[in-house]
């Protein structure tokens, strides 16, 4: 019987050499990261006239869409472990722009939710995607296919690492 070779990957393009695969400019992590850099500096520029960094912003966009939140839904939404989310909210909770609460259904849980000040600060926050739009010179559509083909990505290397964490602890 003979083993049919499988077929290489459709979805990655042939480099002209191996060693193409090994240059920083081919590395879509590196990429990504110099783009989520390039990001984050506008959004300092933008964000220091609402007295917010970029992660409280990000904080509030959700507490903004959701209302009250247990820290631990809030971290779920924001990819973020309690141990970086916590100084954050503890910043936030000093500026006034949110309150923690314990749950008066389960003590164990805190509960996060903005308060008037912070729910005030959505009306200035709503130039902010205009401006970072502006800011990549892209068209709407264009944002909208980017930031679509970026949530497949993240999709995709969640399952690849769920698979390989599973592989690895098989083994």
């Amino acid at each position: 019987m003979t083993a049919t070779p499988s077929p290489p990957p459709t979805t990655v393009p042939a480099p002209g050499s191996a060693d193409d695969w090994l240059r920083l400019d081919q590395q879509v992590c590196f990429t990504l990261n110099a783009a989520s850099r390039a990001f984050n500096g506008v959004y300092r520029v933008i964000l220091k006239d609402l007295g917010l960094t970029y992660p409280q912003y990000l904080v509030m966009l959700v507490l903004w869409e959701h209302g009250t939140l247990p820290v631990k839904k809030l971290g779920e939404h924001l990819r973020l472990d309690s141990g970086t989310l916590s100084p954050l909210l503890k910043r936030l909770e000093t500026a006034g722009l949110v309150r923690r609460e314990r749950s008066a259904r389960d003590e164990r849980s805190v509960e996060v939710r903005p308060t008037e000040e912070g729910t005030a600060l959505r009306r200035q926050a709503l130039e902010v995607p205009l401006r970072i739009a502006a800011a990549t010179g892209f068209e709407v559509e264009e944002i909208r296919e980017l930031s679509a083909v970026l949530q497949r990505l993240t999709t995709a290397l969640d399952a690849a690492a769920a698979a390989a964490e599973g592989t690895a602890e098989g083994a």
